[in-house]
Parts: C-alpha cells; sequence; structure tokens
C-alpha cells in the first residue's frame, strides 16, 4: 500500500504553506531580455528558433504523481517541444542558456489533470443522439470533439488536460468514446485515441428508455449484444491466426467493437448501487474479460469494495461524493468507503458538464473532506485516470520523456483556497492565469 510521496531536497518544507497567488510570474533573466521574453521581431530567423528552444520552469515544489511517489523541493523543470526533457533540484539542475526561464518560486507544479468520465469535450449535448435503440454498437464519437469550444477553455482553467469524452448515458450501450486532449486546433491534434472506450450503462438512466426497462431485460440485452459481439470477433481471430479457412463476412457495426475483447480500450462503465456493481463485475469483467472501467460507482455501491478489490477493474467515483447510509445512519464517504473496502485503483470524476470540468480537483477534496487520503487522492485525478482509461505512458505524471502536460497552481491542489495559474498540454502554454483577468 502507498503510505505517501517521497520527499527529495533539502530547500523546502515538506508540506510548504500556502501564500497569496502572484497576478504575474516574474521572467528571470538568463540572457539578453529580448531573447528571454520572446520578442523576436527584426531577429533573424535563427535567433527566434533559438528563443523558442524550450520553457524553464523555477518551482517551489514539484509532485510528479509518479509511481515514485517522487516530490522535489525547490526544483527546475525543462520542457523541449512538446516532452518533459529534465527534473531536478534548482541548484543541481543546469538551464539552458536560451530557455525561457518561468519563475513560479512559490507555487506547485503537478501533471495536467486527467478526466475519465467526461461528455463536454464535444461542445455542446445537441452533437450527439445516442437514443436510437437500447444497445448502439454502431454509434462512434469521434467526429464529435470541437477543438477550442468554451467547455475545453474553461476545463483548463482548472489544470485539466486529458479527459474521456463519452456518449451519454440514457440506453444500455450508447457506442464508443474518445480520448480528447483539451490542447489543439483541430480535431487531429486534440484526439488522442479513437476509439477511446465502449460505453455501457446499467440502472438508472437506461431504465428511462421508451417508458422503462426492467434491469433484468437490460441485462439480458446488453449480454446477448455482446455476446454476438464476441462471437464475431472470435470468428475473424480463428480466421486471422490459421485456425480456418472460411473468411467471415465484414459487419461494420461488430468490427468496431474487436477492440474491446482484444483489450485495447476500456468499457467505461455508469454503474451504481451494490447490486448493479455486483452484476457488472459478474457480467463485463468476468464473463466477457473487458477491460473495465466502474465509473460512478455512488450510493451504496461501495460495499461491493472486497469483490471489485479482487479483480483487475478501476473505480472512477463521481460525481456524487458522500451518501447517507441508512445501515449506519450516517453520512458516508464513497471514495473512504471504496478505499476502506480494499479498492487501490481508485479516482474521481465529474461527470461534465453535470460538474464543470474545472473543478475535478474540489470533487477530490470534497471526498477527502468525507474521508479519504489526500496524496491518493491528488493521484486519483492524474495517475490513476490516467492509468485507468490507458494513457499513463503519455501523461498523468510528471516524468522525462513524458508529455508536457502539466498545471501550476499556487498551492496544493485539493486546498480550496489555490487556483491554477497556468496549464500547458503539448508543451504548449493554453493557460495563463498570471495575465490579464484570472477566472480563478
Amino acid at each position: 500500500m502507498k503510505k505517501g510521496p517521497r520527499d527529495t531536497g533539502t530547500k523546502g518544507p515538506r508540506n510548504m504553506p500556502l501564500r497569496r497567488p502572484r497576478s504575474a510570474y516574474r521572467l528571470v533573466t538568463m540572457i539578453p531580455l529580448a531573447l528571454t521574453l520572446g520578442a523576436t521581431g527584426g531577429l533573424p530567423a535563427s535567433a527566434a528558433d533559438e528563443a523558442r528552444a524550450g520553457l524553464a520552469f523555477r518551482v517551489a515544489k514539484v509532485v510528479a504523481l509518479d509511481d515514485a511517489d517522487t516530490v522535489i523541493n525547490d526544483a527546475v523543470v525543462l520542457v523541449q517541444g512538446n516532452k518533459i526533457e529534465a527534473i531536478g533540484l534548482a541548484s543541481e539542475l543546469e538551464v539552458p542558456e536560451n530557455y525561457r526561464v518561468l519563475d513560479f518560486s512559490e507555487h506547485w507544479l503537478l501533471p495536467g489533470i486527467v478526466d475519465a468520465h467526461n461528455h463536454s469535450a464535444a461542445g455542446s449535448w445537441g452533437d450527439l443522439n445516442d437514443m436510437v435503440y437500447q444497445t448502439n454498437p454502431g454509434l462512434d464519437s469521434r467526429v464529435i470533439p470541437q477543438a477550442e469550444n468554451d467547455w475545453i477553455k474553461m476545463a483548463r482553467t482548472g489544470g485539466v488536460t486529458t479527459v474521456m469524452m463519452i456518449p451519454g448515458s440514457g440506453t444500455n450501450l450508447a457506442g464508443m468514446g474518445t480520448v480528447v486532449s483539451t490542447g489543439g486546433k483541430n480535431p487531429d491534434e486534440i484526439i488522442m485515441r479513437s476509439p477511446g472506450s465502449l460505453k455501457i450503462s446499467q440502472a438508472g438512466n437506461p431504465e428511462w428508455y421508451f417508458g422503462g426497462n426492467g434491469r433484468r431485460f437490460m441485462n439480458w440485452n446488453l449480454r446477448q449484444t455482446l455476446q454476438k459481439a464476441r462471437d464475431y470477433h472470435l470468428r475473424w481471430e480463428a480466421y486471422e491466426k490459421g485456425e480456418t479457412t472460411e473468411r467471415p463476412e465484414f459487419d461494420p457495426i461488430w468490427d468496431g467493437l474487436r477492440g474491446a475483447f482484444r483489450r485495447e480500450y476500456p468499457a467505461i462503465m455508469h454503474t451504481q448501487w451494490y447490486q448493479v456493481l455486483g452484476a457488472t463485475i459478474d457480467m463485463i469483467t468476468l464473463e466477457f474479460g473487458l477491460w473495465t472501467v466502474l465509473d460512478h460507482c455512488t450510493f451504496n455501491a461501495w460495499k461491493v469494495g472486497p469483490i471489485v478489490s479482487q479483480s483487475d477493474a478501476w473505480t472512477i467515483n463521481g460525481p456524487r461524493q458522500y451518501e447517507f447510509d441508512r445501515t449506519a445512519r450516517r453520512m458516508i464517504g464513497n471514495a473512504s468507503g471504496w478505499w476502506k473496502n480494499g479498492v487501490r485503483k481508485l479516482g474521481v470524476n465529474t461527470d461534465a458538464p453535470v460538474v464543470p470540468q474545472k473543478e475535478l480537483t474540489y470533487q477530490a477534496a470534497m471526498a477527502c473532506w468525507y474521508g479519504w487520503l489526500p496524496y491518493q487522492a491528488l493521484r486519483g485525478i492524474t495517475n490513476i485516470t490516467a492509468k485507468s482509461i490507458g494513457v499513463y505512458n503519455q501523461v498523468g505524471s510528471v516524468e522525462v520523456g513524458k508529455q508536457a502536460d502539466l498545471s501550476i497552481w499556487t498551492g496544493d491542489p485539493l486546498d480550496p483556497r489555490s487556483a491554477c495559474l497556468m496549464t500547458l498540454v503539448n508543451g504548449e502554454i493554453v493557460y495563463d492565469g498570471t495575465q490579464g483577468l484570472r477566472r480563478f
């Protein structure tokens, strides 16, 4: 069990006191001022290229949220292009002369925040109708994400850099989700993976479909849909392995689901209440062997924590972070309940726009107010959520060689007094709260 971060460095306290946010960062002059500021007008092209060679962030604390639980006080992070180039103590890491140095010497640097359950990267709800059939295996959301839409811009103000954009939850199988970056000017730049997920909903919202459906029928219908998809996949797999010479007939509806049975992307599960969670684990995780991400996981679902902890499923709780337990006759924190029942692959989500994307840190803070652990909550909106949707090799921690998705905060992001000052996506500053009016 992870007990806490490893703190490296001697020039800063383990838990730095929060200080008043500055209106602007100081720019440290390492080379002639015009080059440092990036004021390249009138300079030869080679000089302009040098001025944009890289970024150096001088910060009070790096909370890397990597698997080594690295924390570095009084640190420097170098960004070259769209990658993290180096991380180290300010007293030891040399900054190249032509790098632009941004002084956040009273602030924290963390990885970009990752929201694993999100409906708002499209820019509006009206662009996607998943209320066609009770199961819609042929629906794909890859054409929906809109770069630079207002909701994405708002997400950046809360340090959010990666989201799993999914169809709605009104039917049992709503089609395919898409992993989206909050940086980029067009669909090619913002789409990180497509298909990003298979979206499945059990109980709750789908019960309203066309006047109402019972859970027994919904489970039967979902199972027979997945059985058809798996049978199609197995026929093609046998042909591809040379086990049969009979070429199966291509079906565009079922072909898109083959990746789910190869575990190339997860099944994002809208599931809640302990009875429904039990059915999800039994059907999706054990019977069909799918890469399972349990989303919502609210109300009293945490009571099946001992079963979930024995599986390979991920648990991403939210947006509801508390529940009145009628047995204990008191308020229970959902994330705390999952943690106390042994679930360690645990994170939180916003279900945006139900809760705005920018408030994912507040969701984590609320989980801590109701009994979860602060460091684990930070992991639960970065490291864990990135792993749950299969993008941890790119984002979710501050590590050399990873994509430069970073966020700068006035202090601990879980402290409601803290604010995000700057967000980088792919090495580009996409939100700068030090210039002009800061949203939060």
